[in-house]
């Protein structure tokens, strides 16, 4: 069995005059990243892996879910190859992913997020929201044998907030 818990990096900035790898993310942003890392409830002591885009508005997202989960210990890369916005890279670095790895935490950008979770798991998405929470178990002892699993939850910032 393999579980995906995959996160869409928190919103952006575009205040700043800088290249879309740089821009990091704004007050709202930061504060739904929080919200949601703060009601998330997993099992963190079964994360084996933690992969992030190395993008800055998705390591801002990463280390605010590491440090709100207490997952400061656990084996973590930043990757250039999950600034994917089509899915392929993404396919290719899960798929790639040592079998000794159970539950891994991804985070990543659209379309790459949404059309991941829509063709991997079984409940269609129209879009993973910034700050969005996937989590997709999987019936496979083998990463390469990646096919359709079972999404166990779905948590979007909407689903917090009173508005």
């Amino acid at each position: 069995m393999k579980k995906i818990i995959i996160i869409r990096h928190a919103k952006s900035s575009w205040e700043f005059n800088v290249i879309d790898h740089e821009r990091p993310l704004n007050q709202r942003g930061i504060n739904d990243a929080n919200l949601l890392s703060k009601h998330l409830k997993i099992d963190t002591r079964s994360i084996d892996l933690i992969l992030s885009s190395d993008s800055t508005r998705t390591t801002q997202t990463s280390k605010i879910f590491i440090s709100n989960l207490n997952l400061i210990d656990k084996n973590l890369k930043y990757m250039y190859e999950l600034y994917d916005f089509d899915g392929r890279d993404l396919t290719r670095v899960i798929k790639s992913c040592d079998n000794s790895v159970n539950t891994l935490m991804v985070f990543g950008h659209n379309h790459a997020v949404t059309d991941f979770v829509n063709t991997y798991g079984n409940q269609f998405i129209d879009n993973v929201p910034t700050s969005g929470v996937v989590i997709i178990e999987f019936n496979i002892t083998d990463w390469k044998d990646l096919n359709k699993g079972k999404t166990v939850l779905t948590l979007f910032p909407r689903d917090l907030k009173n508005d």
